[in-house]
């Protein structure tokens, strides 16, 4: 590990070391190749600039100075013209040349009209401004789906995010239908600690009272995955992860149908179908996929059957106009095997002693997105979205995870009702102050939800009936039915301010209005020795929340080159108290009646670039600290006797609460080797080699519970490494991947594993665990076919401790797996 960080340092002092040469610069005309007539507003982009793009004026005139001598890959485009791509090469002096554009005729319908690429990078930088959103100076990955070789049809998030430095993941059996990732110790448990929208909308339950996601795109139907780190909280939400954007297929202009069937089978009986159709017709465009998966899991009592259906249509008024409606539908059936002991996980990983525990979802997203462009300077979109979506879970779950499962007693119904909608306006403008280039951001988000949680008993059979059996089961201990009515009214602005050519800083402010709220009863029911009831109490449990604050946050980015960029931020983060926190009664853990809001900020700092289309590298640390930050500790359950006092019970749970203020900080890096550059002769060879190091620590340095201070924060391994050679020649590619994560403690007081523990499963520590993955496509023409190994070594381990479902305990990790799917594509 210390080569690695020499390494790495080397290559940061080599790139900042290189003198800048000679400046020149690029002009030109552009112009309709029929009539000659000068095209005003002509974006031109070069292909590894994360700066804005250039336009031409009135007379289609464009210069673009302080180049240094290289060559460059530049794309004209313009809405409703043929994209040209030019390789200018400048070695001794200015360049001067003119462009024709060409109308998109039907006539050339036969030829897919692209953005050419020469560089077999999976991954890129987003610009500093792309449509009505601003990126300048965050940390910013995007993961282009189109360049890996890779697991799609069971959305594998090891392979899939294997570019996106410090994420941890949770993994299962379930074909991928839920994305659990965190980083930076934030809880990858359904990605709550970040912001998850679909194009550019929120999709998960409730963003501020029940951040979780339960409905994953497909990665099939995927064009590109954007995550803006902690930064993001100024435009997005307060989530100190930042944001995760699914960027869903567009419609293909260039054909009137375009039709993709991928058929996947696979190990444990896995099935998945996967069939897209896109096109245009005049101003309309559309794009739709239907995707069914299903499953055996690798473990007993670990089925899964799965149906979601996606619909995109458009309609452009005009070239500054158009109006967009997004229809998601997802609904999945999961059998949960249960959690093990720690004794039960190393005698036999696939063993399941749980046949009645069921998950079912039922998700529905709709969303209208118009965008307007007033003129080169000012640009508009509003998104208007809604849900309706519940998810249920009905089982066995003990603290004694080893319990064997009485099939003659009630099972534990939770049963949570998602209703909410919001819209949300960015207004973006260009303009010049002080003789410098400036933009302006500013938004405003509103958003309701009217949510339903009901826990009691369910029936006692082992079919997925989700139906209350209140009136068989009057004294079943974990009963609650609340409405948790929420609203969030935001306002968010951020403006870039050139100081040089190439040093600008971006100043933001966030200012929130949350008010949450839960309106609803429990029972307290108390026994005696003998398992008799003796008292049974309804309380009636109203609380409200409101809060305003503001949030601040500022970046800075400095191009000492064209393709060098020196970047950093700066931004406060907030999250609020869920109302799973609030009410939801769990045997393996307690809520702290009095938790509170967590608040702190996230900063990064690095050094990214491209050099020579050879090495694309992104190299810098970061820092996160947390206020009151919420989390758990192993201590003495308390419960209420039956003279109303507080006392242990004689067992150890989880105790989740405020635990004490926390600092993160480590360094990523990721670097990215193209090395079919060395080999320029050959244009059909693809080779890159690419190295995702994350070195992490943390530590609690003031807490009010005993034996926390000193402690390192959960979920964080000091070592997070992903690593692998994309390759490929002709119509032949594959990849091979290795992954590693050192040990992560699971709670605050850092409990150490015991691998005799039979009891609950619980407590304890993840061990270090490594994972090697393989994966080869051939294309033919109109098939493609493509397969690969998950887990080539047959490693058995596991990623997390559940405290509830899928458990409680150990969910262990897929063993290998096998895949092999068949596409088909047709044009017409």
């Amino acid at each position: 590990m210390t080569r690695l960080k020499d390494y790495s340092l080397f290559f940061l002092l080599l790139l900042v070391a290189q003198q800048v040469t000679a400046q020149h610069t690029i002009s030109g005309h552009i112009s309709h190749e029929e009539t000659s007539e000068p095209f005003e507003g002509v974006r031109i982009y070069l292909s590894d600039d994360v700066r804005m793009s250039h336009l031409t004026d009135e007379e289609g005139y464009f210069e673009i100075n302080d180049i240094p001598n290289g060559s460059y890959n530049y794309t004209f485009f313009l809405l409703g013209y043929e994209v040209v791509n030019r390789r200018v090469d400048i070695s001794g002096g200015d360049a001067e040349f003119h462009i024709t554009l060409q109308e998109i005729s039907r006539e050339f319908s036969e030829f897919t009209i692209t953005e050419q690429q020469e560089i077999n990078f999976s991954i890129k930088r987003l610009r500093e401004v792309e449509g009505t959103a601003i990126y300048a100076g965050k940390k910013n990955e995007v993961v282009l789906l189109e360049n890996m070789v890779i697991n799609t049809a069971s959305n594998n998030a090891r392979q899939i995010y294997s570019h996106i430095s410090g994420l941890n993941i949770y993994e299962s059996n379930d074909a991928g239908l839920q994305l659990n990732i965190g980083g930076r110790g934030l809880d990858p448990n359904r990605s709550s600690h970040f912001n998850t929208r679909q194009n550019g909308y929120d999709i998960s339950a409730d963003v501020l009272g029940y951040p979780e996601s339960y409905y994953t795109p497909p990665a099939e139907a995927l064009d590109e995955i954007q995550v803006i780190r902690g930064a993001a909280s100024l435009q997005y939400g307060t989530q100190f992860g930042g944001l995760v954007n699914f960027k869903m297929k567009s419609p293909n202009r260039a054909e009137k149908l375009e039709w993709i069937s991928r058929q996947t089978t696979g190990t444990d009986n896995l099935f998945t179908s996967f069939n897209s159709v896109s096109g245009s017709e005049g101003k309309i465009g559309y794009y739709g996929y239907f995707n069914y998966k299903q499953g055996s899991g690798s473990r007993p009592n670990s089925e899964y059957d799965s149906k979601n259906l996606y619909t995109h249509l458009d309609y452009h008024f005009g070239e500054n106009t158009s109006l967009a409606l997004e229809l998601t539908w997802l609904k999945y059936l999961a059998q949960q095997p249960g959690g093990l002991t720690d004794a039960q996980f190393y005698q036999d990983p696939s063993f399941s002693n749980r046949s009645r525990n069921w998950f079912d979802v039922d998700w529905k997203l709709a969303a209208l997105k118009l965008k307007h462009t007033f003129n080169d300077q000012i640009e508009l979109g509003v998104n208007v979205f809604g849900l309706n979506a519940s998810r249920k879970t009905v089982g066995f779950r003990t603290n004694r995870v080893s319990q064997q499962d009485d099939v003659d007693e009630p099972r534990d119904l939770i049963f949570g009702d998602f209703k909410n909608w919001g819209a949300e306006g960015k207004l973006l403008s260009r303009y010049t102050l002080f003789g410098k280039n400036s933009v302006f951001l500013i938004g405003s988000k509103y958003y309701q939800s009217q949510n339903t949680s009901v826990q009691g008993p369910g029936t006692a059979g082992s079919k997925p009936n989700f139906n209350l059996a209140s009136e068989k089961y009057p004294f079943y201990p974990n009963q609650s039915d609340f409405v948790f009515p929420n609203k969030n009214i935001a306002v968010f602005g951020e403006h870039i301010l050139y100081l040089t050519e190439n040093l600008s800083i971006t100043p933001g402010l966030r200012f929130e209005h949350i008010r949450t709220q839960s309106e609803g009863t429990y029972k307290r029911i108390n026994f005696d020795l003998a398992g008799n009831p003796i008292q049974d109490d309804t309380f009636e449990d109203t609380r409200n929340f409101d809060r305003q604050f503001v949030l601040f946050g500022l970046g800075l980015s400095y191009f000492p080159r064209r393709n060098m960029e020196l970047y950093g931020n700066f931004s406060q983060n907030y999250r609020s108290v869920t109302f799973n926190d609030i009410r939801i009664v769990n045997p393996s853990f307690q809520v702290d009646q009095n938790i509170s809001d967590e608040r702190g900020f996230t900063s990064d700092f690095g050094i990214r670039g491209n050099f020579n289309n050879l090495l694309l590298y992104d190299i810098g640390g970061f820092g996160l600290l947390y206020d009151d930050r919420l989390g758990e500790v192993l201590r003495a359950e308390l419960r209420q006797n039956a003279k109303g006092e507080m006392a242990e019970t004689g067992r150890v749970v989880r105790f989740r609460g405020n635990i004490g203020q926390a600092f993160t900080y480590g360094f990523e890096s990721l670097l990215d080797l193209n090395l079919s550059q060395l080999f320029n002769q050959d244009k059909e060879l693809k080779l890159n080699l690419f190295l995702n190091t994350s070195l992490t620590n943390s530590n609690y340095f003031e807490s009010d519970i005993p034996g926390i201070e000193g402690n390192q924060v959960e979920f964080i391994p000091l070592v997070n490494m992903k690593s692998g050679l994309n390759f490929g020649y002709k119509n032949v590619t594959g990849s091979l991947q290795y992954t590693y994560l050192s040990e992560q403690f699971t709670d605050a007081s850092n409990a150490q594993q015991n691998r005799k523990d039979n009891q609950s499963g619980i407590k304890g520590e993840i061990p270090a665990y490594d994972v090697v993955d393989i994966s080869l496509s051939y294309s033919h023409k109109m098939f493609n076919l493509e397969t690969g190994i998950n887990n080539l070594l047959d490693n058995a381990y596991f990623t997390q401790r559940a405290t509830g479902y899928p458990g409680p305990g150990i969910i262990p990790s897929p063993p290998r797996v096998f895949y092999a799917t068949l596409q088909f594509q047709l044009e017409i």
